[in-house]
């Protein structure tokens, strides 16, 4: 992912507050989806309900069809900034917030995290939070050098081969690296629209999966 050139780099002084969209139960549920969305390499402006936000409410919005008969909450992550912004990694912080949003409104409920582009880094990175039971990673942005999970939890990351955002290629090497399974979408770019409803099969299957859905449902 390159950094724009006539990207704010500096950083506001007026930061807006991270916010969470949520669906399910409000307190007390048994799994929490956490849905997060890409964004920028370096950006200090607030983040807004842009294309990489929306981009991942149609999945919200099936993960909660698919788990409406069970106890789960679906929420979906709108971070202050759009930039990850070097070492400060603000969608982290943010990230790590809905976390403690998620296990102080449902004590010991498993953790399931989605994440999109930058969103998928940030997931991958989060792995090995306490709480998180499996990372669901789509054309995440994977830079050299990236950090091992610190989680045995599972892992899939997906990726279309006509990517030019983010690299398919990282992304597959990563996953080899880690342990993780690696889904190469064939025709697909980084907006992920070609085949959606591969995708969304994909995104509902995995959290299905890690959470049992349908035997606890039963």
């Amino acid at each position: 992912m390159s950094t724009h050139p006539n990207e704010v780099a500096r950083r506001t002084k007026d930061v807006t507050s991270p916010h969470l969209s949520m669906s399910g139960p409000r307190e007390g549920a048994r799994a929490v989806v956490l849905l997060l969305h890409g964004g920028r390499a370096t950006s200090a402006e607030p983040a807004r309900r842009g294309l990489a936000y929306l981009r991942m409410v149609p999945f919200a919005r099936a993960v909660r069809s698919r788990t409406r008969a069970d106890e789960v909450a679906v929420w979906l992550l709108r971070y202050r900034l759009r930039g990850w912004n070097g070492a400060a990694e603000d969608p982290l912080t943010d990230a790590r917030w809905a976390l403690d949003e998620a296990r102080r409104l449902h004590p010991g409920a498993q953790i399931v995290l989605v994440g999109h582009s930058m969103g998928g880094r940030t997931a991958l990175r989060l792995a090995g939070e306490p709480g998180v039971a499996g990372v669901c990673a789509l054309a995440p942005w994977i830079e050299p050098g990236e950090p091992e999970p610190q989680s045995q939890v599972p892992i899939v990351i997906a990726h279309g081969d006509g990517d030019q955002v983010t690299d398919p290629a990282a992304s597959a090497a990563y996953a080899a690296r880690v342990g993780a399974s690696f889904v190469p979408v064939p025709g697909e770019t980084h907006a992920l629209l070609r085949r959606p409803v591969f995708w969304t099969r994909l995104v509902t299957g995995f959290v299905a999966s890690t959470l049992d859905v349908d035997s606890h449902a039963r």
